[in-house]
């Protein structure tokens, strides 16, 4: 039996000019003499941080799966996963945590899902269409479930609203 892709995939992490926030301050930090018992001497250097890992498989996936049974696709998903955190950046965990928009990024938006009384995955606001959504800025390429956005950016302080 063939085994299914993962659910995310690996970035380029070593292209030219790609930084990856943290700083040097960090690094000088860590061996000078005077900070020899400070909390930075003894930690790592690269904790939490998880670069090079691009879930949009996960949400594509998640969004197929609106309407079907979410023990099920939950099941399926976390065997596909290397962790489970990013199945909750779109799925609601509560009510209070339901979204009908969710940013993930800097300027990839997806629809928010959430699981209903019955027990399956559903779209919070169903109704949402990518021609609501306008671009936050002019300078990036936004999308909302994998598709650019139609409108433009409109600058409120130069340009009245349509």
């Amino acid at each position: 039996m063939k085994r299914k892709e993962p659910l995310y995939r690996k970035v380029n992490t070593r292209t030219h000019g790609v930084r990856h926030g943290g700083g040097a301050s960090y690094a000088y930090e860590r061996n000078t003499k005077r900070e020899k018992n400070s909390e930075a001497s003894r930690g790592s250097m690269h904790s939490g941080q998880h670069h090079g890992l691009d879930y949009t498989p996960l949400f594509r996936f998640l969004l197929s799966r609106v309407g079907r049974d979410w023990d099920a696709v939950y099941s399926e998903a976390i065997a596909r996963l290397d962790k489970s955190d990013p199945i909750f950046w779109m799925v609601a965990r509560t009510n209070d945590d339901r979204q009908s928009v969710v940013r993930i990024g800097e300027s990839s938006y997806y629809s928010g899902l959430y699981i209903d009384d019955d027990g399956k995955l559903a779209l919070v606001d169903p109704n949402l269409r990518i021609e609501q959504l306008t671009p936050r800025c002019p300078c990036c390429t936004h999308t909302f479930n994998g598709v650019l956005f139609t409108k433009k950016f409109q600058d409120p302080v130069t340009e009245p609203p349509s």
